[in-house]
């Protein structure tokens, strides 16, 4: 029976030559689609690394006419045990702009040994991992003990490309022309959002001389409400006069950052959806119109003996046929991402786009063949010739 689908198909290869094209086109889509779906399921379910709720972000300036790193350092100090005494306070650190969910980025190249490792860097002190409670791998969050050396703590990915199976405790990695030295490994930490893709990171620990960056995580009890943060934004106001002071929560930023990749794949998404309901709407089309022109010779297969159930496997098996020459060429076609390793992504992600596309063709010929089918089941050779 398939292969005389296959010649049937053959004979009538000019009719049927749009229809290859519009699933091949179609399973391509699917294939793009899937593959982001998949990419962005398996983001959003890698483990954050943190923890980002009752954590709030405090822009604030300093102090005016601060010339030296003492008394800035002094005045820092000042103000975070003024908020460390406030009962619903738990913890406080210090960091750069480029806090948890924002849409700042700082990032060098890394070296060790020869090894080259672009990585975001993150300004901060020994508290950020207990604010976020970050998960340590092995060392600690403290400043280098030698002169003229920055102490780092690197997260596990940067670990795995510099080091690989070695021990980075105390071993000096360089950015630009600072000389860094590795005091911890933490875990992998989605600090961007939770669909973008894990990065090399490195925690850059400031000493209490070096602390001039306008920006602190506070960590929060749960009890806290709009009248802390009134009184904490008042707080901030009576220490740096004439300094805007801007309070956010992480929680809010993490869903405005989100936002921020979902919307346009959202689009994205409606526009695959619209194709595939023409898509299916073309197959139901061509197979409704191949039904109606061939009438005489379904009902030449009726006289014959052809019972109705064949007939209707027939015309179902056809639009399969059609759609496994259509997805052969579309596969060739894919399989070549993970082939060539297309962006660093595992092969699992592609295979299983290109697994779940051919199912959702194969279901939607189907679906789209039973009505069609089940029409021709009914053309009897009386009908075929009241046609001609």
């Amino acid at each position: 029976m398939i292969t005389h689908i296959y010649k049937l198909i053959w004979n009538k290869k000019k009719q049927n030559f749009l229809l290859l094209l519009e699933i091949f086109i179609s399973f391509l889509v699917l294939f793009v689609t899937f593959f982001n779906i998949i990419g962005f399921y398996n983001l959003y379910t890698t483990p954050r690394g943190f923890d980002y709720k009752n954590v709030w972000s405090v822009n604030y300036g300093l102090p005016s006419g601060l010339n030296s790193r003492d008394s800035i350092a002094g005045q820092v100090d000042i103000l975070k045990k003024m908020i460390l005494s406030m009962p619903q306070v738990e913890n406080v650190c210090f960091s750069s702009n480029n806090i948890p969910y924002s849409n700042n980025e700082i990032s060098n190249a890394v070296s060790y040994k020869g090894k080259d490792q672009s990585a975001t860097l993150y300004l901060t002190d020994k508290e950020y991992s207990r604010v976020l409670n970050m998960q340590m791998l092995s060392g600690n969050w403290a400043p280098a003990h030698r002169k003229g050396y920055s102490g780092v703590v690197i997260n596990k990915m940067l670990k795995e490309k510099l080091f690989g199976t070695q021990n980075p405790i105390g071993q000096v990695i360089t950015m630009g022309s600072d000389k860094l030295i590795v005091n911890g490994v933490a875990e992998n930490a989605k600090l961007t959002g939770d669909y973008r893709s894990l990065g090399s990171i490195v925690f850059k620990i400031l000493d209490s001389l070096d602390r001039d960056e306008n920006y602190m995580l506070i960590k929060v009890r749960p009890s806290a409400d709009a009248a802390f943060e009134a009184r904490l934004y008042k707080t901030m106001s009576n220490f740096s006069k004439n300094a805007n002071i801007e309070i956010e929560h992480l929680e809010k930023k993490r869903i405005t950052k989100n936002n921020f990749m979902i919307i346009p794949f959202s689009i994205i998404f409606l526009v695959v959806g619209f194709l595939i309901i023409n898509v299916a709407l073309g197959i139901f089309g061509v197979l409704w119109y191949n039904i109606n022109r061939r009438k005489s010779e379904i009902g030449l297969r009726r006289a014959v003996g052809a019972s109705g159930s064949e007939i209707s496997r027939q015309v179902i098996t056809e639009g399969l046929v059609l759609s496994t020459i259509s997805l052969i060429a579309g596969t060739f076609f894919a399989i070549q991402f993970p082939l060539l390793n297309v962006d660093d992504i595992a092969s699992e992600v592609y295979l299983k786009a290109i697994a779940f596309s051919v199912v959702f063709i194969y279901v939607l010929v189907v679906i789209c063949s039973l009505y069609p089918a089940r029409q021709a089941a009914y053309i009897y050779p009386s009908t075929a010739l009241q046609e001609d």
